[in-house]
């Protein structure tokens, strides 16, 4: 199964029948394999770091609102 995985995702595998053979990858379609799994990698990292960032920027916001609202006065208090 791993085996014809990685036939199918250097593009082996295209255009054949059921049932006909499939030869071993070129360095070239083993190549384009390895780089798209690699740019699958990249772009769900790519996914969690956008992710990551959109809630660290609202975290930032609510830290900043609530900084805000707990800053005592500077005015003085007329007694």
């Amino acid at each position: 199964m791993i085996e014809w995985r990685k036939l199918r995702d250097a593009g082996v595998l295209d255009g054949k029948k059921p049932g006909d053979r499939a030869g071993r990858p070129s360095k070239e379609q083993a190549e384009v394999a390895r780089l798209r799994r690699e740019l699958e990698t990249t772009q769900a990292r790519l996914a969690s770091t956008e992710s990551a960032l959109v809630i660290m920027g609202k975290v930032h916001e609510l830290l900043e609102a609530v900084s805000e609202s707990s800053e005592p006065d500077t005015k003085p208090r007329k007694h």
